[in-house]
């Protein structure tokens, strides 16, 4: 935990951008938590639930799609944390990199989401 204190207080001293841009991730995965949940509906028995380019749209449940809170939470919190340890062990390029994936998969996550929720 000490650890953890420490690279915060010096990607706050000295990469000010990157501790924004974590905390962008964050608040960008409690929307996609917040959205994904309130999307669910349990009422219908069968959604889309996956595209595929030859397959097209696949069915299933919706509790398949608890997929999205997870991924979020996984994006949200545990990305923040291998960060950390990426910032710590190979500095501060790689770890702003692995932030720009991260955003990348937050927002691909969300247009997935979105696009099953109007097949629905």
């Amino acid at each position: 935990m000490k650890t953890i204190i420490e690279d915060l207080k010096q990607i706050y001293v000295n990469e000010r951008f990157m501790l924004i841009w974590m905390i962008l991730n964050l608040v960008g995965s409690i929307a996609l938590f917040i959205f994904s949940i309130v999307n669910l509906n349990p009422d219908i028995a069968v959604v889309k639930i996956g595209y595929g380019d030859i397959g097209g749209y696949r069915s299933g449940s919706w509790t398949d799609l608890l997929t999205f809170p997870v991924l979020a939470i996984v994006f949200g919190i545990i990305h923040n944390f291998i960060t950390l340890r990426i910032f710590r062990r190979r500095g501060a390029g790689m770890a702003k990199f692995f932030l720009i994936i991260t955003s990348a998969l937050i927002l691909g996550s969300f247009v997935v989401f979105i696009r099953l929720m109007g097949t629905s």
